[in-house]
């Protein structure tokens, strides 16, 4: 039987990358077993004997050990070229690749950073690619498995060769873990769970200067582990006792906000073959033709339920790492609003929407003109614009929820955030992206509340550019129309707040359900706690808010604690109310 390194179907024609290695190694198959020859070789020779290498080392696992003996003797330019070789395979087959395959190419990776191969670094991270977000098999555990196993067996060299290879594992994992702790327990998973948070929580404990060079996206991956104790521990420290982490200059969790996180790690947590999908979608896709197309990518990488969670990751590549060329921003090739509207409209779990929406305008939060790019921020409000009108519901909702984020992400912090929307606005407006912000401020279609809500938001930002310029004046753009400025500052409708607490007198956190819009649909019935967990100093891990009546289909609820925000969505569930945390 013909030795293979891919599975393929009957009618799919051979991969090149296998037909060139299969052909090499047939070729110098008499020269793979020892005495092995110790003549000088040209490139030709060279180039062919790696492949043969390669090609036997991954189908003869027997004889795996033989082969990279033979390897070592030959080689000459510091394992460059057999390197190269396996990046291309990991990027281009490994999804096809048999499992046999699977477990030789993790082998021959260690094998590669224990002689510190020229490009093990690039081998790691592209293995990391393939760990998929959301999947759940047997496989994909596995290859997680390995590699967060290598990473803590090699720490030291790691941490000292490519330092940086650790800091996008921290990333891989943190985003991993995630998801792995909402899978039901298994012994595997477990095994899993405790070795990725070994790993995270030592590289943030011991090597926080590293970690910082993530920017902000590690508080937005941080979130969603805040009920996990370990990672309780350290929101504990970022919060209340940054100086434990030992970091030169750091202060304050507002300094993470600061860093824009490079497009490279958005990389990490889509895989090549969704990559490059993504694009074509971007790239050649005509507007009003994307239909089939996005049917066959939901069917190919969204067809599990369990999968769903990938779409916080999608929207944060295509928001900041797809940068559409001259040649593409024409108005009849698929926009990447139009795609994000889809991605958004396919989730089907309440937490998933936020984290999605959360992607989507994280930028926003922290926008510095001089650091941050425009295009990361672009489109949210395109896909807010071109909403209306004939899908103003997601106009509204995504205006709404840009609104609640800003009071309520981090109340301690809240005039960094405000100042930061309020930048990303102005530089929308003066970049061109649009013309005006009256689309959305005198858009009788969007809930009066929330046209009144950005007016004082637009005139906060109004009077804080006047100071800057030592001005009254500010550009008509970014000014709202009076008519929307609020009649009062702080007046609210007279049903839209409902306030209550537990009863013990020690208790000393508050909460506030806030209901946006069409607020005479939740009446205001008496609310009272049936249960509740607070951790100490930490948001609400879960509780229970029970009402005779319910007839609003979901509202928000605030939680003002003394260290640490959390926006929680609330699904109805009969006469229950089930509050899941943000983070």
């Amino acid at each position: 039987m013909a030795l293979k390194l891919i599975q393929r179907g009957i009618h799919e024609a051979e991969n090149p990358i296998e037909v060139s290695l299969r052909e090499a190694f047939e070729l110098r198959k008499p020269q793979l077993n020892p005495p092995f020859s110790l003549k000088v070789l040209t490139q030709e020779e060279y180039s062919k004997i790696n492949k043969a290498l390669i090609f036997g080392i991954l189908s003869q696992s027997h004889l795996a050990k033989v082969h990279i003996k033979h390897l070592h003797a030959i080689i000459t330019d510091g394992y460059g070229f057999f390197t190269c070789i396996l990046v291309n395979i990991v990027d281009e087959l490994y999804p096809k690749l048999l499992d046999s395959v699977k477990i030789q190419l993790i082998w021959v990776t260690k094998e590669m950073l224990n002689v510190l191969a020229i490009g093990f670094d690039k081998l790691l991270v592209v293995i990391l690619r393939q760990i998929v977000g959301g999947d759940f098999r047997e496989g994909n555990l596995w290859l997680c498995l390995e590699m967060v196993t290598l990473f803590l067996a090699n720490w030291d060299c790691l941490l000292e060769e490519e330092p940086l290879v650790l800091n996008k594992g921290l990333y891989v994992f943190l985003r991993l873990l995630a998801d792995h702790y909402r899978v039901p327990s298994t012994p595997m998973v477990d095994a899993l769970k405790r070795m990725e948070v070994e790993f995270c929580v030592r590289l943030l404990r011991e090597h926080f200067p590293l970690c910082l060079k993530i920017g902000r996206d590690l508080i937005r991956l941080l979130q969603d582990l805040v009920h996990i104790p370990e990672f309780k521990s350290i929101w504990k420290d970022l919060l209340l006792n940054p100086r434990q982490f030992r970091a030169d200059g750091f202060e304050d969790i507002s300094q993470i906000y600061r860093i824009r996180t490079s497009s490279l790690y958005f990389l990490l947590r889509v895989t090549p073959e969704m990559e490059t999908k993504l694009r074509f979608l971007l790239t050649h896709v005509r507007l009003g033709s994307q239909k089939r197309y996005q049917v066959w990518f939901a069917k190919k990488f969204l067809g599990v339920p369990e999968r769903e969670t990938i779409l916080t990751d999608i929207v944060r590549f295509i928001c900041c790492s797809v940068r559409p060329s001259s040649e593409i921003t024409q108005p009849d090739i698929l926009p990447r609003w139009a795609v994000i509207g889809w991605l958004l409209k396919s989730c089907r779990k309440s937490y998933i929407e936020a984290n999605v929406k959360l992607a989507l305008f994280y930028d926003w939060l922290f926008f510095d003109e001089t650091t941050d790019n425009v295009m990361n921020i672009e489109p949210a409000i395109l896909l807010m614009v071109n909403s209306i009108p004939k899908y103003i519901e997601v106009t509204h909702t995504l205006l709404e929820f840009l609104l609640i984020v800003v009071d309520n992400y981090d109340i301690e912090r809240k005039e960094i955030i405000s100042n930061g929307v309020s930048t990303a606005l102005s530089t929308i407006v003066k970049k061109g992206i649009i013309g005006s912000l009256d689309i959305l401020t005198r858009c009788d279609m969007i809930s009066p509340v929330l046209r009144e809500m950005l007016g004082k938001m637009l005139l906060v930002m109004q009077s804080s550019h006047s100071k800057k310029l030592g001005s009254a004046s500010v550009t008509h753009d970014i000014s709202p129309p009076i008519h929307l400025l609020p009649s009062s500052l702080g007046s609210q409708h007279p049903n839209s707040v409902i306030r209550f607490h537990q009863g013990d007198e020690n208790f000393k956190e508050k909460f506030e359900i806030k209901v946006i819009g069409e607020t005479s649909l939740l009446p205001p019935d008496e609310l009272h706690v049936t249960s509740c967990s607070i951790g100490d100093k930490v948001p609400l891990k879960w509780m229970k808010v029970s009402r005779k009546s319910l007839k609003s289909r979901s509202c928000i609820l605030r939680t003002h604690c003394r260290f640490l925000q959390s926006l929680l969505i609330l699904e109805i569930d009969s006469q229950v109310i089930h509050m899941n945390p943000r983070f």
